[in-house]
């Protein structure tokens, strides 16, 4: 294994070593894949669910035995662009893995037959447009048809799960219930950050996949596990960190993986070999990465409509709130009326601005939270 210049990754997974602990959920994931169950993972968003998803893909009783598949499909809004992603996602792994491989899939896949060319190499290439999928369900037949006669057991991550509840097709949940629980040759794994809509999804009698999945609630990882792995890195770099800093960003952060990761990847970078770094250097980092984002939070804050605005910096200047349409809260953040309120905050919540967590309302992007008050 090559060695990288950070060994706090913020984005993708690079290897077992750079990843930290999760040993008891991968164990418990790899388990329930092998013995042939789906399963849903649910936590908030950037706790380290694709992580743990791409960890779990690199143990050898998995890659060795399986074709591993993981598609995002947190942009799409259609079945359409579902199977779009779903396709490219299954050709681009396939790939390396020889012509044997991925011709069985691109086979399957008749009703998009000339969409796919070969390259000076020999290789496929996924050459289609969003719109040259005329049928998406005539595609998605054909796309389970290949995991059916696959020549190896697949399993298919689907992150971001929730979305599909949202698609204009009202009937996409019962139709990929019904494709899944035909496929025995494949298994799937859905990840999803809405807990409220996974909930509702997996949990509820009236909805297609109830009972369908184990299910994975995926926590802040251990102070005390994480503290090891923090030091140990800097250790490994001749450098070294005061234990506080990372006790005081943990609870800051609550434990959310990436935040964590953003921060440590900063510090480490600003501490020189043979030196500590203290919790004086926590601020600077902080500084750092909020004033790399300014321009994109002005603009994000600039393209709100007016009453979101003002809700969001409310509930960001609350912390954690609950009651927004109570008089209390109104008059505290001079806010418009009760109706006005319940309208911006569907807004919010519909794009992502906004959570909602354990009954308290709360701004998803702990930078954005920060950058606010710092700025209003």
């Amino acid at each position: 294994m090559s060695l990288i210049n950070n060994p706090f990754v913020t984005s993708g997974y690079i290897a077992p070593a750079y990843f930290c602990d999760r040993e008891k959920e991968t164990e418990e994931l790899s388990r329930w894949l092998i013995n042939e169950n789906n399963v849903a993972i649910i936590s908030t968003r950037r706790m380290g669910k694709t992580g743990l998803i791409r960890h779990c893909f690199q143990l050898n009783e998995i890659k060795e035995n399986y074709y591993t598949f993981l598609i995002d499909i947190y942009a799409t809004k259609t079945l359409r662009e579902f199977v779009f992603q779903l396709g490219k996602v299954i050709l681009a792994t396939l790939k390396p893995k020889g012509q044997k491989a991925w011709e069985l899939f691109v086979n399957s896949l008749v009703s998009l037959k000339t969409g796919f060319s070969l390259d000076m190499s020999g290789m496929p290439q996924w050459n289609l447009e969003l719109g040259d999928i005329k049928s998406p369900e005539t595609t998605l037949d054909e796309i389970f048809h290949y995991l059916a006669i696959s020549d190896k057991p697949c399993i298919v991550a689907i992150d971001e799960f929730q979305q599909v509840a949202q698609y204009s097709e009202k009937n996409t949940e019962a139709l990929l219930r019904t494709y899944i629980q035909h496929c025995n040759k494949a298994h799937f794994i859905f990840a999803g950050s809405q807990r409220h809509l996974m909930g509702e999804m997996f949990i509820s009698p009236a909805r297609p996949f109830y009972q369908s999945v184990s299910i994975l609630h995926l926590s802040a990882i251990d102070k005390k596990k994480y503290m090891e792995f923090a030091q140990h890195h800097f250790r490994m770099a001749q450098k070294n960190i005061d234990v506080t800093v990372i006790d005081s960003l943990y609870n800051r952060f609550e434990g959310i993986t990436w935040y964590l990761q953003k921060i440590l990847n900063i510090l480490f970078a600003m501490t020189p070999k043979g030196e500590m770094c203290g919790g004086e250097m926590i601020e600077q980092a902080v500084d750092f990465i909020l004033d790399s984002y300014s321009f994109t939070y002005s603009e994000l804050l600039y393209q709100l409509p007016e009453k979101q605005k003002e809700l969001m910096i409310a509930i960001c200047k609350e912390g954690k709130a609950t009651a927004l349409t109570s008089g209390k809260f109104i008059r505290k953040y001079s806010l418009p009326s009760s109706s006005s309120v319940q309208s911006a905050l569907k807004g919010l919540l519909e794009k992502d601005f906004v959570t909602k967590e354990g009954g308290f309302y709360m701004v998803y992007d702990r930078f954005f939270s920060l950058w606010l008050r710092r700025n209003f």
